[in-house]
């Protein structure tokens, strides 16, 4: 699991522990997400799967993408689709991924790259793994999250953010047994490169070995933490946690992680995405690749679809 990292993190800022009276946020569920298929039949994990909305707002889904060892010919992706009313955060952590959306945007991403697109009013896009990696075979591992958008900003622009994995803001904790890539929002008053409509904070955290972090949380967004990989628990009675279980938080201003001092052999370290956003709090209707507020908006988009105003495949698409 390469990502971006560091040899030394306490040649990091550090995030500060939070001052008293920090309030723990205690774990109100643990979740185990089932595995399934996706586009022309790549592994994943449904994160939130079984996860009630009232504690997933703003966020609709997050697939764990492999991760998989493919054998040449055997990388696959997904075909033109459309999405609207969303945006899609791609964090590709070990591969190749190349995306190309009928509003012009997209590119290739790699190891410890982000693709952040706004699907808005409408788009079509593709994402599919290069020829050279189908070619040769390779590992594949990411994740992809859906955002919801506000009523107000359902119908913006599309956009596209190219996320470089150099961009990312790293931190540690006090004792350095904690590596934050800080992807979009704010931890401690860090600023992450993703731009975003929806107020949320996404961090993909390594913690060594018996390491554990306690870290501040804005109280008016949810937590919740999802393991890519080991073994270790999280809030203050350690409530056990390992690969592939989504932890649901309750209230409070501050979380804590903590990595089990044996990890499993094939992984040295804890790996964990935290995630928290401001809840939009407005009624939801969700179908397949479009997320909007009404019954009648949701049909809407399809009319729009079948009619060819999300936009149209561009003849000379290079995948």
């Amino acid at each position: 699991m390469p990502a971006v990292t560091v040899e030394n993190p306490l040649s990091l800022p550090r995030v500060a522990a939070p001052a008293d009276p920090a309030v723990a946020r205690p774990v109100l569920a643990v979740t185990t997400a089932p595995s399934g298929f996706e586009g022309e039949g790549f592994p994943v994990r449904r994160a939130f799967a079984g996860i009630n909305y009232q504690y997933l707002d703003p966020f609709i889904m997050m697939d764990q993408m492999g991760e998989v060892d493919y054998a040449p010919g055997e990388p696959k992706g997904t075909p033109w689709h459309p999405h609207r009313g969303f945006e899609t955060v791609t964090y590709l952590i070990d591969g190749t991924f190349v995306h190309q959306d009928s509003n012009g945007g997209g590119g290739t991403i790699q190891n410890g790259d982000t693709q952040w697109m706004t699907a808005g009013s409408g788009l079509l896009h593709i994402e599919a793994p290069p020829e050279a990696l189908v070619t040769s075979g390779g590992r594949f591992h990411g994740l992809q999250l859906w955002v919801n958008l506000p009523a107000s900003d359902k119908m913006m622009a599309p956009r596209y953010q190219d996320i470089r994995g150099g961009q990312v803001q790293l931190l540690t904790s006090p004792d350095g047994g904690a590596l934050l890539r800080v992807i979009a929002g704010e931890l401690d008053g860090h600023e992450g490169p993703g731009i975003t409509h929806t107020p949320i904070t996404m961090v993909h955290a390594t913690l060594r070995p018996g390491a554990e972090v306690t870290l501040p949380w804005r109280e008016d967004f949810n937590g919740l933490a999802y393991v890519l990989a080991g073994r270790g628990a999280v809030g203050t009675d350690r409530r056990p946690l390992h690969s592939g279980q989504t932890a649901v938080f309750g209230t409070g201003s501050s979380l804590t992680v903590r990595a089990d001092e044996k990890q499993d052999s094939h992984t040295p370290d804890l790996e964990v995405i935290l995630l928290g956003g401001r809840p939009i709090r407005e009624p939801m209707a969700h179908y397949g690749p479009f997320v909007m507020n009404t019954r009648e908006e949701l049909q809407k988009a399809m009319d729009d679809f079948q009619a060819g105003r999300l936009g149209r495949i561009p003849a000379v698409h290079g995948m």
